[in-house]
């Protein structure tokens, strides 16, 4: 099985793990719709819808950037009915977009907090719901939302509540369809990696380039995503996965190729969040 021809539908992507994601599933020749703010380039930040499209089409794939906020009920409409009027369909849905603040509750804005359970939480909801009428078409359908296991440990609940609450939000609704979709014979999953991964967020928001380079890079969170897109939507859903345990799955143990700074040992890589 490959994902040619099939089409995904993420939210963001414009760098980082989401366009990792996409160019892992373009190098087959998938569709990819990308709906994502970053209409012009970021001052601090790398990469815009556009610029990701170029990249997927450059590794063999079809893209369609759609210039758009999942926080709004009319940019997910729009964004689903184009993919489906471009591409004929939909069969994944990425749950990407995400945003992250670490404050303590006593230091969190609480315009802060509000988007990340607009983004997060509402986000993953509302872009799920809407792809379902057309996702349960599909001939192997998969919503992946890039959320962690549920863990109560209270040193994950108080380290950071507030963002730990949205990012269990996604969880918690990402299980809820697979429950609710499984008449469907939809598929949803979460994905998690056990090391930091060196993207924008990680620099900017847990450490800087100290932890960059205890990190893995994106593609491993791209590799074992492709592998969860490729698992029978009936039977492989509702699980709270992690990456390294997907791809020791399918027989890949050796994760020393991932590391950002080549030749890191695994010991020496950052233990991600929530784990």
């Amino acid at each position: 099985m490959t994902l040619a021809g099939k089409t995904i539908l993420m939210s963001g992507g414009s760098r980082g793990i989401g366009l990792a994601i996409a160019l892992r599933a373009a190098r087959d020749g998938a569709n990819v719709a990308l709906l994502a703010k970053t209409d012009t380039p970021h001052p601090k930040l790398e990469g815009t819808v556009h610029s990701a499209a170029e990249q997927i089409r450059a590794a063999g794939g079809n893209a369609l950037p759609i210039v758009g906020d999942v926080r709004s009920d009319d940019d997910i409409t729009e964004a689903v009915l184009k993919t489906q009027g471009e591409f004929g369909g939909i069969d994944i849905v990425v749950n990407n977009a995400s945003v992250i603040d670490l404050s303590r509750s006593l230091d969190l804005a609480a315009k802060k907090y509000d988007l990340m359970q607009d983004v997060n939480v509402r986000g993953t909801f509302m872009l799920s719901r809407a792809a379902a009428p057309i996702l349960k078409d599909a001939e192997n359908p998969h919503i992946l939302s890039l959320s962690p296991p549920l863990n109560l440990d209270p040193r994950w609940l108080g380290a950071h509540t507030a963002y730990t609450m949205a990012k269990y939000g996604m969880t918690m609704a990402t299980l809820g369809m697979a429950s609710e979709f499984a008449k469907l014979g939809i598929a949803a999953n979460t994905l998690w990696p056990a090391t930091t991964i060196a993207t924008a967020a990680v620099q900017f928001a847990l450490g800087g380039d100290a932890m960059m380079k205890v990190s893995r890079t994106p593609e491993i969170y791209a590799d074992a995503a492709y592998e969860v897109f490729l698992k029978p939507a009936d039977a492989f859903t509702g699980q709270t996965l992690i990456v390294e345990d997907v791809l020791a799955g399918v027989g890949i143990t050796d994760f020393s190729g991932y590391a950002a700074v080549p030749g890191t040992p695994d010991s020496e890589l950052f233990p991600d969040i929530f784990l």
